[in-house]
């Protein structure tokens, strides 16, 4: 993984062309980049990242920033009722337990 402006990439060797690629993952847009070493990959990297700001401020286009910090999920009335008493349970909002359970639950997931 690497990072950039907010941007996060995937990478990938692809040992039969001898050569590492990657995309930036969050986001819609596509930007992919390529390098056959480390450095070459960075600044692969972070000139995809460039050239999309500069290709969008050419346009008059807002770039798509990583993330809003927004999203719904869908879940079954039962376990929406159950989160919510659970949320209450421990003094929190909604939105501040769900929080807790998912940051949770992403650090035991990078610590395994």
């Amino acid at each position: 993984m690497m990072q950039y402006k907010g941007y996060i990439g995937k990478i990938e060797f692809d040992e039969q062309a001898d050569i590492f690629h990657g995309e930036v993952i969050n986001l819609r847009d596509v930007i992919t980049f390529q390098g056959k070493t480390t450095r070459q990959l960075k600044k692969a990297f972070r000139d995809s990242i460039d050239d999309y700001l500069d290709f969008c401020a050419k346009r008059g286009e807002s770039p798509e920033k990583p993330y809003s910090g927004k999203f719904i999920v869908r879940i079954e009335p039962e376990l929406h009722k159950t989160v919510a008493t659970r949320a209450s349970l421990s003094d929190k909002s909604l939105n501040a337990w769900v929080h807790d359970v998912l940051a949770e639950a992403c650090h035991q997931s990078v610590d395994k």
